[in-house]
């Protein structure tokens, strides 16, 4: 049994991945100090929040926790994906001590954070204005392919978690199908997270090498990355291109399905760095195609968020409004 704090006003918020977990403190309706601990050091979540709480919480009586999981959250209770971690919801609440400890699937966490995103944190990637009360949705390429929305309901407005990176990869050009033909060969089923995360941009590089015919050698994602703006390799440039137009496509499909017209937002850690790119590929021309409904898409306005926290900023929100 870990020694509890007492209990109080202060709220434990936590974003949890597979490499890392990001901690801080909210207390007196200020965040404190983002923490990032590395997942491999600590052999539990448990001991990371020890492990925390040793360093940080000195002197500070934490009553509530929420945190937010990269994976889906089942009655109060989340399996990580990739490491063995485990949150549980009761057993926490019984080592820390805390009244309270609310679990919520990370992108729910983005979706909470988007009306409180200013100016600064977002770079805009065409549309018109958008539509006040309307649904938002967020999805961000990154170690894996988040989805989530934020949707008005008579009660306040709801977070939706999905596994909407698992959907099935669409393809809208005959070299697109060709593309996803090698994959599926690899892969069997070809979501949308194969190719729109930083493994995918990996799975993207090989498979246009096939087929076209061309000699590589394997790359990192930030390799592909760097070669590609730098405009040294074709194939890393074909990737990278193709990465941004499939990755329009997908988004316009989010955009559609929840009526999103308060906004599509990219996050994740991959589009912050090819924002310029970004702006000028065939993003936004794909996330219009969708024939008669060109123009109810050219009307969403579509944001990449720049902000380097923006799950703690979601994680706020809900300590504010006491989850």
């Amino acid at each position: 049994m870990i020694t509890a704090p007492a209990v109080s006003d202060a709220t434990l918020l936590a974003d949890l991945g597979g490499t890392n977990a990001r901690f801080a403190l909210y207390e007196g309706g200020r965040l404190g100090r983002i923490v990032r601990l590395p997942v491999a050091e600590h052999a539990s979540l448990p001991a990371a929040i020890a492990a925390f709480l040793a360093a940080e919480g000195a002197g500070r009586r934490i009553g509530r926790a929420v945190l937010a999981i990269a994976g889906p959250v089942e009655d109060g209770r989340a399996d990580f994906t990739n490491t063995d971690w485990v949150a549980d919801s009761a057993e926490l609440a019984r080592t820390f001590g805390f009244a309270a400890v609310r679990l919520v699937n990370d992108f729910a966490a983005q979706a909470w954070a988007l009306p409180d995103l200013a100016a600064a944190d977002l770079h805009p990637l065409g549309g018109g204005p958008a539509v006040a009360g309307a649904p938002m949705a967020v999805l961000g390429p990154g170690t894996g392919l988040g989805v989530a929305a934020l949707v008005p309901a008579a009660g306040g407005a709801v977070a939706v978690a999905t596994e909407g990176g698992h959907v099935t990869l669409p393809g809208t050009s005959a070299r697109d199908d060709a593309i996803i033909a090698i994959l599926r060969q690899r892969f069997g089923h070809v979501s949308a997270e194969c190719v729109l995360s930083g493994p995918g941009l990996v799975n993207l590089h090989a498979a246009i090498a096939t087929l076209d015919g061309a000699a590589h050698t394997p790359r990192s994602a930030a390799d592909i990355t760097a070669a590609a703006l730098a405009g040294t390799c074709p194939v890393c440039r074909a990737a990278l291109d193709t990465f941004c137009a499939m990755l329009g496509t997908v988004a316009g499909n989010l955009a559609l399905s929840f009526g999103a017209r308060g906004g599509v937002f990219v996050a994740g850690g991959i589009a912050p760095r090819i924002v310029e790119h970004l702006a000028r590929s065939a993003f936004r021309a794909q996330f219009e195609a969708k024939g008669r409904f060109r123009d109810y898409l050219a009307a969403i306005p579509v944001h990449v968020v720049l902000h380097s926290d923006p799950a703690f900023v979601g994680l706020s929100a809900i300590a504010r409004s006491g989850g």
